[in-house]
């Protein structure tokens, strides 16, 4: 294998390393805070979204990095869980992951200093909060997606943290709504919550076996399941809840709702599917879906009511 070609491989794991894919969920959930501010400032939106993907391909490479010895176990893996792969199959040394996540780091701290000088001292502090949370869900000495804290603790950087930036650096008191982001958050955050049970799963024995405890090992598959089902129902049945008590307009909650139907089929599979390692990446994959596509939804449904009434500066 000549330079070249050796040299487009590694870019290439390099690539995967970073799981491109899972990036789409920061850009809809940043962009759904955006949306609610019911304003559009371009720089505060562009410099926020950068500072938002730089901190996540931060957890990304670090979370490979830390998982190393629970990745080598899992016999499991799916495209969506059990990290890119890269690592275990040797594509790149274990160090790479550090420099790259220690490197976005950098840039998330940038960021962070360039948008306190144009909206004021407090996004040091959020975005300061972000990066905590996503660095220790994996790293020492806190290590949270070893203690059963994981999930939760991802419900709320991305699902509460990133929106909640995105909202706070357009709105301003006179037309911004701090109900509706309340209530277009709850269904992404329960399906976050959700979509981290169904991905831990197919990880259980390789993190069991590495000493990562996570929620799924913790409370064993049969249950983390019932979890799984039950977490998803309420994220569905917020939606005419919050409609009913005006927390989201009758418009977002319907759109929202579309995917339903699949989350149904999911709850009344999973009893089956957490038993059979054929099912793994369904399961994993349609957990990802129901997260991504809903919340999209929501975005999607509140652009298209905001369009034409919001101030672009």
């Amino acid at each position: 294998m000549d330079r070249s070609s050796t040299a487009a491989s590694k870019l290439r794991a390099f690539v995967r390393l970073g799981r491109p894919l899972f990036l789409v969920g920061g850009v809809i959930m940043f962009g759904l805070g955006t949306a609610l501010s019911g304003s559009f400032h371009l720089a505060r939106y562009l410099l926020g979204q950068l500072a938002v993907t730089a901190l996540q391909l931060m957890t990304h490479y670090a979370n490979d990095y830390f998982d190393y010895a629970a990745d080598c176990a899992n016999t499991t893996p799916t495209r969506w869980s059990g990290g890119s792969r890269v690592l275990p199959d040797g594509e790149l040394p274990r160090e790479v992951a550090l420099a790259a996540a220690l490197a976005c780091a950098g840039v998330g701290a940038v960021m962070a200093a360039v948008l306190a000088a144009i909206a004021g001292a407090w996004t040091l502090a959020a975005l300061a909060a972000i990066a905590l949370l996503a660095w220790e869900y994996s790293a020492p000495p806190l290590r949270l997606c070893a203690r059963g804290l994981g999930e939760l603790a991802t419900a709320i950087v991305v699902t509460v943290l990133v929106p909640w930036l995105g909202f706070a650096l357009q709105a301003s008191p006179s037309h911004a709504s701090t109900a509706a982001l309340a209530g277009a958050v709850v269904p992404p955050a329960l399906l976050q919550i959700a979509m981290l049970l169904a991905i831990e799963i197919p990880d259980r024995a390789g993190d069991a076996a590495s000493g990562k405890r996570t929620l799924v090992v913790r409370l064993g598959a049969a249950r983390a399941a019932l979890l799984y089902a039950t977490i998803t129902a309420l994220a569905y049945l917020w939606l005419p809840l919050a409609a009913a008590l005006h927390l989201l307009p009758r418009s977002v909650a319907l759109v929202a709702s579309l995917p339903a139907p699949i989350a149904a089929w999911r709850i009344a599979r999973i009893a089956r599917d957490h038993r059979d390692r054929t099912a793994y990446e369904r399961l994993a994959f349609f957990a990802v879906f129901l997260l991504v596509v809903t919340a999209g939804c929501e975005l999607l449904a509140l652009l298209a009511s905001n369009a034409g009434t919001t101030n672009p500066v």
